[in-house]
């Protein structure tokens, strides 16, 4: 019985805290993550702030599991639904249409979380906050590049080009595309990103 009651907390715990970090990720994606306070996150959850600190035993704790969340969930819209295409130009195609859709569904209520996190902190000085959005950047940089490589290898795309300078330039057109429509709202944006990857896919 004391097992069964353990385990019913520890799942009502979990559950509390996957509530907690997915207004979170909201949250920041408008506000930033300077501005995701244990302070600010009770007041938008109406919680008390000590019941904040008993998942988060400070602000930094509370960012860095916010980074991770937002991972997540990144990883499980964009990334995972687009590996299940065939490999080469498929992929890489299906990657970059599963980015744009994401933006424009508005995953997160301020955009691409990453993008907003990146922008904030590409001045700050290197800590563990700045340093978990550098991995999930780098490990997003390196993931686009080897679907261009995988297209290469397949046949499907000029193997003399530089993988790196063509996933640089890849990625920039959804970054474009969502710091447009933020502004406007307006989703020809994300229309103009599609035919932009095509004709620079078509070049290749």
């Amino acid at each position: 019985m004391t097992e069964e009651l353990l385990d019913g907390r520890r799942e009502r715990g979990r559950r509390t805290r996957e509530s907690i970090l997915a207004t979170a990720v909201d949250l920041a994606s408008v506000e930033g993550l300077e501005g995701l306070t244990i302070g600010r996150l009770a007041s938008e959850l109406r919680m008390s702030k000590s019941g904040l600190f008993a998942h988060f035993g400070s602000k930094e704790d509370l960012q860095l599991a916010t980074i991770e969340a937002a991972r997540e969930i990144f990883v499980r819209t964009v990334v995972q639904p687009a590996l299940a295409a065939d490999r080469g130009l498929p992929r890489l195609a299906a990657l970059l249409e599963a980015k744009l859709e994401y933006l424009r569904e508005g995953v997160f209520r301020g955009g691409c979380f990453f993008d907003a996190a990146r922008m904030e902190y590409d001045g700050r000085r290197p800590g563990p906050v700045r340093d978990a959005i550098l991995e999930q950047f780098a490990d997003w940089s390196k993931l686009v590049a080897d679907c261009v490589r995988a297209a290469q290898r397949e046949g499907h795309l000029d193997p003399a080009v530089d993988a790196e300078q063509v996933a640089f330039e890849l990625d920039a057109i959804p970054t474009a595309a969502n710091m447009r429509f933020q502004i406007d709202r307006d989703e020809a944006a994300f229309a103009l990103a599609r035919r932009a990857i095509e004709a620079r896919l078509a070049a290749l």
